[in-house]
């Protein structure tokens, strides 16, 4: 957190690996504290900590007693939880498989409330957190046929986070979180979700959005008209995860093929002449059906570091982030994701893990303070 700003900043620890709850707090111990020591030595530490779902039934009894001792003794926090990644995120090919199970199935919902209930063990009496999640599946695989299905789980647990709220004094917002290629992609289809919801305002109030920069800025959306459309719909940011896309403009095969790699989906969204957009699940498809045309730009769903502005061969969306955080509300938690480390090409890693997270903190701190600022 900011020893200046009281806006809540932290980082996602879905860039450490680990499955299984000891994986888990092993890097926890190693990372946080050298992270809190540099941004916030002298206030509370918000973690934003990913757990699967093995992980998350694993941290109960004397293993939740020791992880509450250890947050109070290293004076840390949990506001938010990443809910999005069910099994591992780190094995040899994630890809597609990362949406599964979507909001369609019982086990999805069975572990969002797992999450749910160890975020309100975790929260101060009258504190707000959120757990990112999903956004309903992968386009293909989930359509408007299987939404009653959809529907049934939301609920499931939209309604245990209202009894968390009566009886333990905790709000906790699920934060469905847009991404190319999913059944909510873009703010109009965020919007259009929404709008369709029957749901009570008891219920509903506990349901928004993890607003993911890198995954709109691949949309090509400009982030004042997406922040406007969103509250003129009434859609509850829970939180925004700060990450940058690539943007390569007439890129070479060569390059791209730079950035190629078989765990993630890297999704592609070409941008051409005439303003229309072609996009594509994976760059491998992108790279087999899309030809290389003169004056047209790539934009790649592969997180980079936000401090990065690219070179002469590459680009990065960090503008995006430089238009959008001064129009963020300073109550919303920010949560930069840059969960690629493992898979980043060796001239985009700086340093060790622990002094790049280090280093995009402090560059979105920079970047708060500039904005907080103006007039």
């Amino acid at each position: 957190m900011s020893e200046i700003s009281s806006q809540l900043i932290t980082y996602c620890t879905n860039i450490h690996p680990g499955d299984g709850w000891e994986e888990t707090f092993t890097a926890l111990r190693h990372h946080i504290p050298a992270v809190k020591a540099e941004i916030s030595p002298f206030r509370p530490f918000p973690i934003g900590l990913r757990l699967s779902r093995r992980a998350a039934v694993e941290l109960g009894g004397k293993e939740l007693e020791q992880f509450i001792g250890w947050l109070s003794e290293n004076d840390c926090f949990v506001p938010t939880l990443n809910g999005f990644p069910y099994g591992s995120f780190h094995g040899d090919r994630v890809k597609e498989q990362v949406y599964l199970p979507d909001w369609r199935s019982p086990e999805r919902a069975a572990y969002t409330l797992r999450l749910a209930d160890l975020l309100a063990e975790w929260l101060p009496a009258g504190g707000t957190g959120s757990i990112s999640t999903v956004p309903i599946g992968f386009k293909g695989v989930v359509d408007s046929g299987d939404m009653a299905q959809v529907i049934q789980q939301l609920l499931v647990v939209l309604s245990h986070l209202k009894h968390l709220l009566q009886t333990r004094g905790r709000e906790i917002v699920l934060a469905l979180e847009p991404e190319p290629g999913c059944l909510l992609e873009t703010t109009d289809e965020v919007c259009r979700f929404f709008s369709e919801l029957d749901f009570p305002p008891d219920l509903r109030s506990h349901l928004g959005i993890c607003y993911d920069c890198c995954h709109q800025a691949v949309q090509f959306e400009e982030p004042a008209d997406s922040l406007a459309r969103l509250a003129n719909a009434g859609v509850r940011i829970g939180k925004v995860q700060v990450s940058s896309a690539l943007s390569l403009v007439e890129p070479t095969k060569e390059l791209l093929r730079h950035f190629d790699e078989p765990r993630y989906l890297h999704q592609v969204a070409v941008r051409r002449q005439d303003g229309g957009v072609v996009r594509y699940d994976d760059l491998p498809e992108a790279l087999a059906r899309h030809g290389l045309v003169t004056g047209e730009e790539w934009r790649c769903h592969f997180h980079v570091p936000i401090f990065t502005p690219g070179n002469g061969v590459y680009g990065t969306t960090r503008s995006f982030l430089e238009e959008i955080l001064p129009r963020l509300p300073r109550d919303v938690l920010l949560e930069v994701e840059t969960y690629t480390w493992a898979v980043l090409p060796s001239e985009l890693r700086c340093g060790s893990v622990t002094a790049s997270i280090i280093r995009e903190l402090q560059w979105l701190e920079t970047q708060l303070h500039a904005s907080h600022r103006r007039p």
